[in-house]
């Protein structure tokens, strides 16, 4: 729950007699003084008073903005959203498919790098690198920002902790990069910015964090923003971004509370209806006499029951809700999660429920485009400065050849594969024994390079057998030689 105050300081003479619990100051306004504050939090001549006719601004605040998630919720609120699995589970379900298949590292120019490929893919898996982005993702989802920071030994250095991380030999040497350190928002606090000029590179940007009790300079954090605010919003999110909760709030909030009126609904949609004569429950002990004979038929109340009245005098009815669109509305207030969220119904529910629309083929291949692209945006700047660290780390020095891509989340199923060789395979045999475009070693050389292909384990240098020939005779004066 967030709490606003407003306080005025209100000197008073040490021999003043204290004031009552309620009087009018100087202004005609009604003054409410509160409890004393604990021993050394203030002034102990001084006091605080609460003006009654505070709580009018930010009634629009606590009823509009917060409630339509247009104002930061504070990091202890996002982290209490964070046990609720419609808050929860989109966040998961982002940074894992951001992290699932991964990178593969890769090395431009005819130098065979294959070794320092391996190292690096090493130095990863020992770091943890995957299972930390996937942390990071899931923190920007829970809270607008994660952090990552590069333990370089330095943690107890202050000296050095405030000091730039530069991407040099110099500044990193061999061994230097110790682990990586996943840290919540909530232990962070940016420190100095550039708020006064918008032309300058650090615009808004934190030269430092502070992290608990210790200065940290921003270069030795990866910080993590998927959805980044417009400056004037900045500080007021500790230089976050809007988190994945908070941009949900309003839908889940209608979703939770369509399912508990349908819940109710459902519990109490039938009313049984005893038509009597009300006027015996003015008589002495008229009222006790129809309590009893309710009661009685609550206690035996049954699908074989019978339910005996008079004849003359009263009549029994049944009264029902009508059930029949209810799921329809549920499945709506249900589907709008997954509107917000951009992750389909299949992926973010595991199942398609009754009444909502079913998830197509084109839908994941368009989820799976939008998750592509949040890893570029996301995850390629702090990964491309994580692996010049780890170079530095490793051998000294960055090769700018080296990088890497992501590997694609859509993939194609055994039968489709077989029809794309079958395609592939036809169009080499045309290339080759028809227009003479290449020869058969550059088709050895493209099937050998498909990583995930069947013929990746081919020797290139092997050598072939040759195909024999066979001679036709097109005019006595010439043979004209032909494949076999």
């Amino acid at each position: 729950m967030l709490h606003l105050k407003f306080w005025h300081r209100r000197e008073e003479a040490a021999a003043a007699p204290a004031p009552p619990p309620e009087h009018q100051g100087h202004d005609g306004r009604e003054i409410r003084h509160i409890q004393e504050s604990a021993l050394g939090v203030i002034a102990q001549d001084a006091k605080l008073a609460c003006d009654a006719q505070v709580s009018e601004p930010y009634l629009w605040a606590l009823q509009g903005a917060f409630a339509e998630g247009l104002g930061f919720l504070g990091y202890p609120y996002l982290a209490e959203l964070t046990q609720r699995p419609e808050y929860r589970r989109p966040a998961e379900i982002l940074a894992k498919e951001m992290t699932r298949k991964w990178i593969r590292l890769q090395g431009t120019g005819d130098t065979d790098r294959s070794a320092k490929l391996a190292a690096i893919e090493a130095e990863m898996k020992r770091l943890g690198v995957q299972a930390a982005f996937r942390k990071a993702a899931e923190q920007d989802g829970f809270f607008g920002r994660s952090q990552i920071f590069l333990d370089t030994g330095d943690a107890d250095n202050p000296a050095e902790l405030i000091a730039p991380l530069a991407d040099s030999a110099a500044k990193i040497g061999q061994g230097a990069l110790k682990g990586l350190r996943v840290v919540e928002p909530i232990w962070t606090y940016p420190g100095m910015y550039n708020s006064t000029d918008p032309l300058s590179e650090d615009s808004y940007r934190p030269q430092s964090w502070y992290v608990m009790n210790r200065e940290v300079h921003a270069s030795r954090l990866l910080t993590f923003v998927s959805r980044p605010l417009p400056d004037m919003l900045k500080p007021a999110y500790a230089f976050g971004g809007l988190s994945l909760s908070q941009i949900a709030k309003p839908y889940v909030d209608n979703w939770l509370r369509t399912r508990q009126s349908v819940s109710d609904l459902l519990h109490s949609f039938s009313t049984m209806v005893l038509k009597t004569n009300l006027a015996a429950v003015l008589d002495a002990g008229g009222a006790e006499q129809m309590l009893r004979r309710a009661m009685l038929f609550n206690q035996t109340r049954d699908n074989r029951g019978v339910m005996m009245v008079d004849h003359d005098s009263e009549d029994f009815d049944n009264v029902s809700a009508p059930l029949g669109s209810l799921d329809s509305l549920q499945a709506q207030s249900q589907e709008h999660m997954s509107a917000v969220t951009g992750i389909p119904l299949i992926v973010l529910l595991g199942i398609t429920p009754s009444g909502l629309n079913a998830t197509s083929e084109g839908e994941l291949r368009t989820f799976y485009a939008w998750i592509e692209a949040q890893q570029e945006a996301l995850f390629t700047p702090p990964l491309s400065r994580l692996i010049n660290v780890i170079q530095l780390s490793l051998f000294g020095e960055i090769d700018p050849d080296i990088g890497f891509r992501y590997v694609p989340l859509w993939t194609l199923d055994e039968l489709q594969l077989a029809n794309v060789r079958k395609i592939e395979a036809e169009t080499d045999s045309i290339l080759i024994n028809e227009n003479n475009a290449i020869v058969p070693a550059e088709s050895r050389k493209r099937l050998a390079g498909q990583e995930d292909g069947p013929y990746a384990a081919l020797d290139l240098n092997a050598k072939l057998p040759e195909r024999p020939l066979e001679e036709e005779k097109v005019d006595p004066g010439g043979v004209e030689l032909k494949w076999h």
